[in-house]
């Protein structure tokens, strides 16, 4: 037989095909994202709606603004703590009951907010905190279910039109609460955010599905019956032996994630720059009724679509920004030969993630922090109105593009943990609060101008931190990948060792 006729007799062996990150057809990871984003759009509405309300409460319930300012306090801080709990929870049960759970929750507690009776105010501080409690951790496991579904390549965009949601409130709900307070009073607030909620809840019963890798793998394991969704119109259930199942998560820390270098140093960007944005906008109905005396209560609710909206724009073309950028790495790479186009997209110590995520984001800081300080001039020399709304729109694009990169990042370095938003948010509401708390007396003492400079100059120092984090994250990345392997082959280990124990009993036997 010749060797022709060798080569054609010899079997072909086709090697087996590699399981797919996730089974979800791209139309099905855009479904599930957009159900979070609605679920994502309570837990900043809850906390803005409030605002415009703020004078009628504090008559109503015959207390001092700084009393009422206070359940504000407090609602920001349990923002901040309550993901710790709920976020890593997910990560051990499941998206789909966490979720539900705060969207209850939430519920629940506008009940009792809204048959609040005026001479119990410390029920209305109790039930703020419950209220925070259940809005803002949906952010945190939102952003779980998208390390769970999506590669580095699409995470940008996923991650970018996610952000709609949350941004979407601070758009909205001062205005929405300004009406809702003027026309039905100040308890119609927590009737339309209870509803609203509840029907947030049914849809998440019936529609979502269980993205945890721990329990399904990439969706192809068919999770107990409880996880399933009441409608299940997406996802591919099948049994698959082959596919490989995360290990499920034990109930950890949160705040070890702290311990991690490049992980603190994006959240202190993060924190940064979100607290002088939150600082811009928690300021701008008392800078705007000072500089305009003329504006109404409506128009000055009305004000705040601008930062919104601008948030909202940024949102869309962000995600775009992120994976177009990630995909210009990728390719210089591989024009330098320095990877393949099957392995570059996987989460391998030699992609440079960190440069891919944050190249623009000093550039962005730049801006970012050009247009708080025009913005704040504009209200010193109180120029036209259009000049400091049209910056403030900016503030809210550019903000959003900046903050995105480093979540993006954040969850590419510690995918499907919904304990790294809990820890950003942590992180953000309180340096958030603080700067609250010290804006007023900020802005009274040094005026709009030069306060809103020395804002702009701190968050130039977040500058070299950026170019701090492209440097060392490449060494924490390894050391947590060569720690994990380590964490992995003494697991391998326990269980072969639990396997000689039952062989020996069974011999024994």
């Amino acid at each position: 037989m010749s060797m022709k006729e060798d080569e054609e007799a010899a079997p072909t062996v086709t090697p087996p095909a590699e399981e797919p990150y996730s089974i979800f057809t791209s139309r099905e990871k855009w479904f599930i994202v957009s159900l979070i984003a609605f679920g994502g759009l309570f837990s900043p509405l809850a906390a803005n709606i409030y605002f415009p309300a703020i004078p009628t409460i504090a008559v109503a319930f015959d207390k001092s603004i700084e009393l009422i300012n206070l359940t504000v306090t407090l609602n920001m801080v349990f923002q901040g703590i309550s993901p710790m709990f709920w976020g890593t929870l997910s990560d051990t049960y499941g998206r789909r009951h966490m979720f539900i759970l705060c969207l209850l929750l939430l519920a629940l507690s506008c009940v009792g907010l809204a048959l609040t009776p005026t001479r119990d105010y410390w029920l209305l501080l109790f039930l703020r905190c419950f209220q925070a409690a259940g809005s803002a951790s949906t952010i945190a496991i939102g952003a779980g279910v998208i390390g769970d579904i999506s590669t580095r390549a699409e995470r940008g965009g996923f991650l970018g039109v996610y952000s709609i949601g949350p941004m979407f409130g601070p758009a909205i709900g001062p205005v929405l609460g300004g009406v809702l307070a003027d026309k039905l009073g100040w308890r119609a607030i927590f009737w339309f955010l209870c509803i609203a909620s509840a029907i947030c809840m049914v849809v998440m019963i019936l529609l979502l599905p269980e993205t945890l890798r721990a329990v399904v793998g990439n969706g192809s394991i068919p999770p107990p019956t409880i996880y399933y969704p009441v409608i299940p119109v997406i996802g591919r259930h099948t049994s698959n032996s082959a596919i490989s199942v995360a290990p499920r998560k034990v109930f950890q820390n949160p705040l070890r994630l702290l311990l991690h270098v490049d992980i603190a140093l994006l959240l202190l960007i993060n924190g940064v720059v979100y607290s002088v944005c939150y600082g811009v906008t928690a300021s701008i109905s008392t800078v705007f009724h000072r500089t305009y005396p003329q504006l109404n209560e409506t128009e000055l609710g009305l004000c705040f679509l601008t930062v919104g909206g601008g948030m909202v724009v940024g949102s869309l073309f962000c995600g775009k920004m992120l994976d177009w950028d990630y995909q210009r790495v990728r390719r210089s790479m591989l024009a330098q030969g320095q990877g393949d186009n099957e392995k570059t997209e996987k989460t391998d110590d030699a992609f440079p993630i960190e440069k891919a995520r944050l190249r623009l984001v000093p550039a962005l800081l730049a801006v970012f922090i050009a247009l708080c300080i025009g913005y704040g001039w504009c209200i010193d020399r109180r120029t036209n109105i259009a000049g400091p709304l049209i910056l403030l729109f900016g503030v809210g694009l550019v903000v959003i593009a900046a903050m995105n990169s480093t979540q993006t990042l954040m969850l590419d370095l510690i995918p499907q943990n919904g304990s790294i938003t809990a820890c950003n948010n942590l992180v953000r509401c309180s340096l958030g609060a603080a700067l609250v708390s010290a804006i007023q007396p900020l802005l009274d003492a040094l005026g709009t101008g030069y306060a809103y400079l020395l804002l702009g100059g701190i968050c130039a120092l977040m500058g070299p931190v950026v170019y701090l984090v492209v440097r060392v994250g490449p060494g924490c990345r390894a050391r947590r990948g060569r720690m994990a392997e380590m964490e992995m082959e003494r697991e391998r280990e326990r269980e072969r060792e639990r396997d000689r124990e039952r062989a020996q009993e069974d011999e024994a036997a």
